[in-house]
């Protein structure tokens, strides 16, 4: 068995660390989670892992990027199970801080991106992309490493975080790692834990969904067409409501001015299936 993670619950504690190793000249990787860790968070330790000496887990539920009516309180929990599979993956340090580590009375700062983060989640979810862009600012501050990696799967929430990094002069490589799936095609997700038996089989149509749309757009079909169908689809499957399903520019997720694309391509869908919320997207 691997030996128990160490763990860090300070800025502090967190910074002597990372001086150590910086003293020693390693190359430190970050991967930022909120626990209730699955296949597909481990797959982005073993990135990490490739591309740096040392690398630190984050595991903070950030309650500045959830919406009043949204699940903080439900989010699963568990961190000595976390703790457990980020040492048998080669992982060398949890960050665990508390709320108010992250957020200290009298906290007043917010890091608000504009363009990428205003469609599609940041419609669906007023604030969610400040709550992110805040809480990730402060973990590539408090961390300072050379790489950071982040899942596809959120991919709006990857092009926000490369453009704040940009922004900022943060001076870390921003690295989107592939959307790990199950078998069936579901993008593993910790809220995948909420479905039912009954909903967990249909929840891979939203995968399907999307295939068959970048396979209309190959067809020659329309834009809206494509949209229509994806949708149509869903709604027969049995998702609903359907927060967006949409083809849009890949690389500022702008919509295509014309009937058909012009530009790279990202198909990107978020549906609920009972009391879940899905979201998938992939390439056109």
């Amino acid at each position: 068995m691997p030996a128990p993670l160490p763990v860090v619950r300070t800025v502090a504690e967190l910074r002597a660390q990372v001086a150590a190793w910086r003293s020693s000249g390693e190359r430190i990787g970050l991967v930022p989670t909120m626990g209730a860790l699955h296949e597909g968070h481990l797959s982005l330790v073993e990135l990490a892992r490739g591309q740096a000496a040392r690398v630190i887990a984050s595991v903070f539920v950030n309650p500045t990027q959830f919406g009043p009516n949204e699940d903080f309180d439900a989010y699963p929990r568990g961190e000595a199970r976390d703790a457990a599979l980020l040492a048998g993956a080669g992982c060398d340090l949890l960050y665990a801080p508390t709320a108010d580590e992250m957020y200290p009375q009298g906290f007043a700062t917010t890091i608000n991106i504009s363009g990428v983060s205003e469609p599609l989640d940041g419609a669906a979810r007023p604030g969610h992309f400040a709550g992110v862009a805040t809480v990730v600012t402060k973990l590539l501050t408090q961390t300072a490493p050379d790489v950071a990696v982040f899942g596809e799967k959120d991919y709006q929430q990857l092009l926000v975080i490369r453009r704040l990094a940009r922004d900022l002069d943060l001076p870390v490589e921003i690295v989107g790692a592939p959307t790990a799936r199950a078998p069936d095609g579901l993008a593993l997700s910790s809220r995948n834990a909420y479905l039912s038996a009954a909903a967990r089989e249909v929840a891979p149509a939203l995968h399907a969904a999307l295939r068959d749309a970048v396979a209309r757009l190959a067809e020659g079909k329309t834009v809206e067409q494509v949209e229509l169908t994806g949708r149509a689809a869903l709604e027969r499957a049995g998702f609903g409501p359907i927060d967006y399903f949409e083809v849009r520019n890949a690389e500022t997720l702008r919509r295509f001015e014309g009937a058909r694309p012009d530009g790279p391509v990202r198909l990107l869908a978020a549906a609920r299936l009972g009391r879940t919320r899905l979201i998938d997207n992939i390439a056109g």
